[in-house]
């Protein structure tokens, strides 16, 4: 049964999204605007010059390189915690949850002093791998720990919320069937969860991507070696602004075109149905 309202009625039931729109003006502008300033500081032929020399090519490479294997490492290593938080009741719950939040909110310079007292040369555990000439400090590999640091913690919240998706019914309903505890997380929690894990890797990636502070503190700011994309624009701000605001860019959209492709994608697909 259709029900028509009058159009004076439906004419006012239009005037509070308005108003919702006006309000929310001011944040959309100031979020937009440095965006397009920043699109608007160079023509493309100027990015694509500024692009070709040996130091902004050399971050971009490296920021993609430890970048991917941040995620790959969130993904591998946050999945079992991200699945033990959702799924479990343990002593000391809380706490674990709590510190797995705590790189989000501390100052990145603060977890990257963390991260050079721990594995730094003298740190605690650093100071045991220099008898075996395994030095983490000024490396690549410090950037990827820098990285993963800080945003891993991105993945496993995002990762944690989509294995909660399975109610308890569904998981003891599969356990009856005889589904064991990997079936169970393959042919249950998977499906359910797969959109919130593509989510906690894009978001992870692109925080390890833009990852600044603990990266120049631990593994220093070193053109070839430890050279990441934001330490470049760093140094470009001071040196030359172009390649910085080129370098922003080429940050800007890769970050806002991949996240717009993975919301598409988890859009688009359809709904996941449990087979009995």
């Amino acid at each position: 049964m259709y029900v028509f309202r009058p159009r004076a009625q439906a004419a006012q039931n239009r005037k509070p999204e308005a108003l919702w729109l006006l309000s929310s003006v001011p944040i959309i502008a100031f979020l937009a605007f440095p965006v397009f300033a920043l699109l608007g500081t160079a023509q493309p032929g100027d990015v694509l010059q500024s692009l070709q020399t040996a130091e902004a090519q050399g971050a971009m490479k490296l920021s993609l390189y430890t970048s991917v294997l941040t995620t790959l490492l969130a993904l591998i290593l946050g999945t079992p915690l991200a699945y033990l938080l959702a799924r479990r009741s343990f002593p000391f719950r809380g706490a674990l949850d709590t510190l797995v939040d705590l790189p989000i909110l501390i100052p990145p310079a603060v977890a990257g002093i963390g991260l050079l007292v721990a594995f730094g040369r003298q740190g605690l555990i650093g100071s045991h791998l220099r008898p075996f000439g395994i030095e983490l400090p000024f490396t690549a590999v410090a950037v990827v720990l820098a990285q993963l640091f800080v945003a891993a913690p991105f993945y496993v919240r995002a990762a944690s919320i989509g294995f909660a998706r399975a109610d308890s019914e569904m998981e003891e309903a599969a356990q009856l069937d005889g589904a064991g505890s990997w079936q169970t997380f393959r042919d249950l929690h998977l499906p359910l969860a797969w959109a919130a894990l593509v989510s906690g890797c894009v978001t992870t990636w692109a925080r390890a991507l833009g990852e600044f502070g603990a990266t120049i503190i631990f593994a220093g700011n070193f053109p070839g070696r430890t050279q990441t994309m934001p330490l470049a624009i760093y140094l470009g701000f001071e040196l030359d602004f172009r390649v910085a605001a080129s370098l922003s860019i080429v940050l800007l959209l890769s970050s806002f075109l991949l996240l717009l492709a993975v919301r598409s994608l988890i859009a688009s697909a359809e709904p996941v149905t449990l087979q009995p």
